[in-house]
C-alpha cells in the first residue's frame, strides 16, 4: 500500500486520477515562466520582425494560449478545467526570450499546470521560429513562479530561486 500522501496512487499503488468532486470551487491563478537563450543577433532579429517565420512572440503567444486549454489532452492526470483567462507575454533581452504565462479558473483544482504547459509550448514554439537563424538555442528554464487560490492558498517562488 502507498504512503498516504501519494495522492495519484490508489492502493494497489497505480496511478490514478485524483477526485476533486468534493473540493470547493475557488478562485485559482498561476503564473509560469520560460527563458530561452539566444544569441544577441537572434534577439535583435526577433525585436527587428526579421526571424523567417515572422512574428515570433505573436505566434508563441496564441500557442502558448492554445496548450493551456489542452493540457489535461497532454498531461495523463490532470482534469480538464474551465479556464477564465491564459495570458502568455513575451520580452526580448540582449540574450534571451523571457515568456510569461498566467492562467486563471475558478474550480476545485489549480492551474499551476496550464500555466506551466503554456509557458513551455511559447518557448518550443519561438525555437521553432527561429531555429532557420540559430539552431543552439536552448530553452534553460520552464519554473512556476506564483500560484493562488484552494487549500494550500499562496506561493511565490523565492527572489534568490529567480
Amino acid at each position: 500500500m502507498p504512503p498516504p500522501d501519494l495522492t495519484h496512487l490508489d492502493d494497489s499503488g497505480r496511478a490514478r486520477m485524483v477526485d476533486v468532486g468534493d473540493k470547493p470551487s475557488t478562485e485559482r491563478r498561476a503564473v509560469a515562466r520560460a527563458v530561452v537563450r539566444v544569441s544577441a543577433p537572434t534577439a535583435a532579429a526577433v525585436a527587428a520582425g526579421d526571424a523567417p517565420k515572422g512574428d515570433v512572440l505573436g505566434v508563441a503567444r496564441i500557442a502558448g494560449i492554445q496548450a493551456a486549454k489542452r493540457t489535461s489532452e497532454l498531461i495523463p492526470l490532470c482534469h480538464p478545467l474551465a479556464l477564465s483567462f491564459v495570458g502568455v507575454e513575451g520580452v526580448i533581452e540582449a540574450d534571451a526570450i523571457v515568456l510569461t504565462a498566467e492562467a486563471r479558473t475558478n474550480g476545485p483544482t489549480g492551474v499551476e499546470m496550464e500555466a506551466l504547459t503554456a509557458a513551455s509550448v511559447a518557448a518550443l514554439t519561438v525555437y521553432d521560429m527561429i531555429k532557420g537563424i540559430e539552431r543552439g538555442a536552448a530553452i534553460e528554464e520552464v519554473v512556476l513562479l506564483e500560484k493562488s487560490g484552494g487549500r494550500s492558498g499562496e506561493w511565490r517562488r523565492s527572489p534568490t530561486a529567480q
